[in-house]
């Protein structure tokens, strides 16, 4: 609705700004739906050829969203230059502009609240990636409203397709930011280091589990994948070492949300650790 209003009102009171900004929303129309898409493949079960589910598919649709979004920005940015560089006389926008930008500030702050709530509920990057860009939008709609009061104020109509111009660097610069973001998760990195010392507490917590090593978590959709080395006494049975390793993953579980599987490795105490190519331990973490 706001895209379609916006973008109606755009050409009939004459401002490119606001329609930069129905051009804006429009791309969020396209978002949503690969949300949906995204969300009924992240729902299917385990198979395989894909034994960790089809959780990532999420991460995928963050990466396909942030260039959408920059392709939109890109094309408005060429559109606003050459409507610039045209020396034929340009007219001032009239007032419903100005009227359709407030509604439109007030639909994307409940849009915004909105989303970002329902992404951190479900650990979703996908979701709080669109909460955050419908945030940028209403940083975007602001500017159109001062740009479209000073136009009218002053009597400048170039300053409309100049916020139209800054509009579009933005939405660009928007959508580097998520597609930089989105690496982490596609190169199985972890954004928040403070999960490993929580990690590392929680296996602390445990009696007879000693020297967590070879420690490696990443994320697999919106939950983490976690595995690690402990230590136990030599002399343990195999049974006795088992129950150590379920109470380190029980341990893990209840310290750290969203966590999708822990795999714990015993070794006996005193094993000389090798030159390991992957994973940190304890030591690794800053002071």
């Amino acid at each position: 609705m706001l895209a379609v209003l916006k973008l109606i009102i755009g050409f009939i009171s004459g401002s490119f700004a606001v329609i930069a900004d129905g051009i804006d929303s429009a791309t969020d129309i396209v978002s949503s739906i690969i949300t949906l898409v995204a969300a009924r493949i992240v729902q299917r079960p385990p198979n395989i050829k894909f034994s960790y589910g089809y959780s990532k598919a999420d991460t995928v649709a963050t990466k396909v969203l942030s260039m959408m979004i920059f392709i939109a920005g890109a094309q408005l940015a060429i559109t606003t230059i050459h409507r610039l560089l045209d020396s034929s006389e340009a007219s001032l926008p009239s007032m419903l502009a100005i009227y359709v930008t407030i509604f439109s500030m007030l639909g994307k702050i409940f849009l915004s609240v909105y989303l970002r709530s329902v992404g951190e509920k479900q650990n979703s990057n996908m979701m709080i990636t669109m909460g955050k860009h419908m945030r940028s939008d209403m940083l975007i709609s602001a500017t159109v409203l001062i740009g479209l009061i000073v136009a009218l104020v002053l009597d400048v109509p170039v300053i409309d397709k100049v916020i139209a111009l800054i509009i579009s660097i933005f939405i660009m610069y928007e959508a580097v930011r998520i597609f930089l973001k989105s690496n982490v998760d596609l190169m199985d990195g972890i954004d928040d280091p403070k999960l490993y010392e929580k990690l590392f507490q929680a296996v602390k917590k445990v009696a007879g589990a000693h020297n967590p090593h070879r420690t490696r978590a990443r994320k697999i959709g919106s939950h983490y994948m976690i595995n690690l080395d402990i230590e136990v006494e030599p002399h343990l049975t195999v049974l006795e070492a088992h129950d150590i390793a379920k109470n380190v993953e029980n341990s893990i579980k209840e310290s750290i949300d969203h966590v999708y599987d822990v795999v714990v490795h015993v070794e006996p105490k005193g094993n000389l650790e090798q030159d390991e190519k992957f994973g940190i331990s304890e030591k690794d973490i800053p002071e």
